[in-house]
């Protein structure tokens, strides 16, 4: 039986609870068809697995779907944490303007209910979300599925997409007032300032830690130099309205599997999608590969580690790529807003990211699944790499959970843990980037 809420506006409307609320749901949207002749035949099952959000899976004889409901509450927290259901619209116009200009890389969307806040997509159930597949490849010591070349420049490619064509250059400073105006995304950008650029560096009931970070913790919320350079990233994210970024892409944010013999890569969940600052979703994707090379080498699979950083450079070369194409040149995109600049925000988003992850409210799957003989070296070795991302905006020359991070910069010769996103010129005349060493 559905529940009627509230939303924070004062709107009722109903939530999906059961398969039969779901398969009314798309009786009456007019989609059953697309799944079975008989309402009988449906079989719905629930895939909730991220922060904020429910998800159905809705399968019949003649085809499949995914239904996505919003409710006016964070769903890991439950209505205790209200938040506007409305945040759905954001996914919704993020998912139009990709749908043109990368529809590969992006799940169909086939309805769009801006009144009970329900999304009807592509079914992606036959993909598994990126961060499972690390996680068990270190639980199962099984070889590595995942082609992280491909998936980097999927990724890389998305981001370049979306924000040369999102970016003033290109739009022109009329045209780019208006989306700033209508992506605008104040309640889950003032979470982003929550729970990423703010409650870690100071004591919080959210926050919580391994207990191997105890001393780091406390000399955090009082290490001046570190809340300095956080309020640079905080004032890059809350004035820097350069083009419109996905919000929260990180390996639990994309879908990767096998369809037609190749490799399929899918990101999902733009509800966090913003006008903002370019390196944001680099950083992003960036800490949270790095988090899982961490935990490969901690459980003593240093090549599968190395493998998992390549998908950084594959997402830099990408989305240089696009930036610095002759088309992006003759818009005069990439003159404001230098290549080195976006690198350097990117590593810096990625500290902050990476602290959170550690210190924070929402923790890493890959380390805390890790085997607890090992644990307390990988959450250290990602707190020091994050603090050395956030107070430099540069790459650490080593990821390895004994190593320190800031002792030296990196090299050209990219010792193990770095990448070439850190080591190659991202001067937007230097043609190719150089090959890895």
């Amino acid at each position: 039986m559905s529940t009627t809420e509230l939303s924070p506006s004062g709107d009722e409307y109903e939530l999906l609870v059961s398969g039969h609320d779901v398969t009314a749901y798309l009786t009456t949207a007019g989609l059953l068809p697309r799944l079975a002749d008989d309402p009988a035949d449906v079989i719905v099952r629930e895939v909730t697995a991220g922060n904020m959000n429910r998800v159905f899976i809705a399968r019949g004889p003649l085809g499949s779907v995914a239904v996505k409901q919003a409710p006016p509450f964070v769903q890991v927290a439950g209505p205790e944490w209200p938040i506007d259901p409305a945040r759905i619209g954001a996914e919704a116009r993020a998912y139009e303007l990709l749908a043109g200009l990368v529809p590969d890389a992006v799940p169909a969307i086939e309805l769009v209910d801006l009144e009970r806040f329900v999304m009807v997509m592509e079914d992606l159930s036959d993909l598994e979300v990126v961060r499972d597949v690390l996680v068990d490849e270190i639980a199962t010591g099984g070889a590595s599925t995942i082609d992280f070349d491909n998936l980097g420049a999927v990724v890389g490619r998305f981001i370049g997409e979306l924000t040369l064509a999102t970016s003033e250059g290109r739009l022109g400073s009329e045209a780019h007032a208006e989306l700033v105006a209508t992506a605008a995304n104040p309640e889950l950008c003032a979470l982003t300032v929550d729970v990423v650029l703010d409650e870690p560096y100071r004591e919080h009931e959210h926050n919580h830690w391994h207990p191997v970070l105890d001393d780091e913790v406390r000399a955090l919320y009082t290490d001046e130099a570190l809340a300095a350079a956080v309020l640079i990233v905080r004032d890059t994210f809350d004035t820097r309205a350069e083009a419109l970024l996905h919000g929260d892409l990180h390996t639990g944010s994309v879908m990767v599997g096998t369809r037609d013999g190749v490799q399929a890569v899918k990101v999902f969940d733009p509800e966090f999608s913003f006008v903002g600052p370019i390196g944001m979703d680099l950083g992003l994707f960036w800490a949270n590969l790095t988090i899982a090379s961490v935990a490969a080498r901690a459980v003593g699979r240093d090549q599968l580690a190395d493998d998992r950083l390549r998908a950084i450079d594959a997402s830099w070369d990408a989305f240089a790529a696009v930036w610095d194409a002759p088309g992006a040149r003759d818009a005069a995109a990439v003159s404001s807003t230098p290549l080195e600049s976006i690198r350097s925000d990117a590593w810096r988003f990625a500290g902050v990211e990476a602290m959170r992850r550690v210190v924070g409210y929402s923790h890493a799957a890959d380390l805390e699944t890790l085997p607890a003989e090992v644990q307390a070296d990988a959450h250290r070795a990602v707190f020091d790499l994050a603090r050395h991302w956030i107070l430099t905006g540069e790459p650490a020359p080593d990821a390895a959970p004994d190593a320190a991070p800031d002792a030296a910069p990196a090299s050209a010769s990219a010792p193990v843990g770095t990448t070439r996103a850190a080591t190659t010129s991202s001067d937007p005349t230097d043609p190719a980037p150089k090959e890895q060493s």
